[in-house]
């Protein structure tokens, strides 16, 4: 086991015991990272800090209820995700808009001079910019899939779909994404 582990699981004992500079310290660990996960999937900054938030509640409540058969990161990812799609869809059923039409766009950079980086870290920013014009189940399930790096199986679980359908639904996703990108080149 190496020493960063020793470290979390003596941490996650002092949360287990209420002791609150260990729950801070824990916090401070994962809080950009489970961020940039709720944010991506719901798509608002307030919103995903709220998901964030209440889903470190969710962890430091019910942590005795982990086991360690994963990591404890993996372990707040999987609230974080559950809690952000729960968020989003929530959301959704007061929203009358339909988001299906609402495109996101980068900016032109017509006379700007970009390295190879630049370059990269620009058509990086397109696919996910475009991302966000997706359907949200095309969206959802290409975050997880692509970023997050769950596979098949584990998204079909999170989305509460079948395997196949989930496989299916990264596919149309996958070439949506295709389309939308050459479209907009």
């Amino acid at each position: 086991m190496s020493h960063q582990n020793e470290h979390i699981d003596a941490l996650l004992q002092s949360c287990r015991v209420g002791k609150s500079s260990a729950q801070m310290e824990v916090y401070n660990r994962y809080y950009k990272a489970m961020y940039n996960t709720a944010f991506r999937i719901v798509k608002d900054s307030a919103e995903a800090e709220d998901v964030m938030q209440e889903s470190f509640l969710n962890a430091f409540t019910k942590l005795h209820t982990f086991k360690g058969d994963v990591t404890f990161g993996a372990w707040l990812k999987r609230i974080v995700i559950n809690n952000s799609i729960y968020h989003y869809k929530k959301q959704q059923k007061s929203k009358a808009v339909d988001l299906d039409n609402v495109m996101y766009k980068v900016e032109d950079n017509d006379g700007v001079d970009l390295d190879h980086n630049g370059y990269t870290e620009l058509k990086a920013q397109k696919v996910m910019e475009t991302m966000k014009s997706l359907k949200d189940n095309y969206r959802v399930s290409l975050t997880l899939h692509l970023i997050d790096g769950y596979d098949y199986e584990e998204i079909s679980e999170i989305m509460n779909i079948s395997y196949a359908n989930c496989r299916t639904t990264i596919s149309r996703a996958k070439e949506s994404l295709r389309k939308k990108l050459t479209v907009n080149v």
